[in-house]
């Protein structure tokens, strides 16, 4: 059995979300997903996010091919995580390309290419107009 593991805030859920889970998913047999906390986009991001971490979860945990959802509370505990999930592959959005190069010693790192025009940052831009 083969575990995927990734990490994101999964904020206003949107296609491009589910591509990266559904692929992520499709590397292994279980898909685990650490969603970030309140607290920590607001210290990433100086703003949180527009769904609170309890209904981001509740998203991404309805998601078939999601295992199990976790909180993820610090950036700095990344190699705990991996460590406590049994984690066999780490996937991530192209954009973070080289940032987790470091956990290679206990995982497979995959960087997926995100999905074209958009991002939760787009859909807030494009709401607020």
């Amino acid at each position: 059995m083969k575990r995927v593991i990734t990490f994101g805030t999964f904020d206003l859920f949107h296609y491009g979300h589910l591509m990266i889970l559904e692929r992520a998913a499709n590397l292994g047999d279980e898909l685990f997903v650490g969603i970030s906390s309140d607290e920590l986009n607001f210290a990433k991001k100086a703003r949180y996010p527009i769904y609170t971490q309890m209904e981001r979860i509740a998203i991404v945990k309805a998601l078939k091919c999601v295992t199990e959802v976790f909180v993820e509370q610090s950036l700095e505990l990344k190699r705990e995580y991996l460590l406590k999930y049994n984690a066999d592959i780490l996937v991530m959005g192209d954009d973070w390309k080289g940032k987790f190069d470091e956990f290679k010693d206990i995982v497979e790192v995959v960087y997926l290419p995100r999905t074209p025009s958009i991002s939760t940052t787009i859909l807030i831009e494009k709401i607020q107009i």
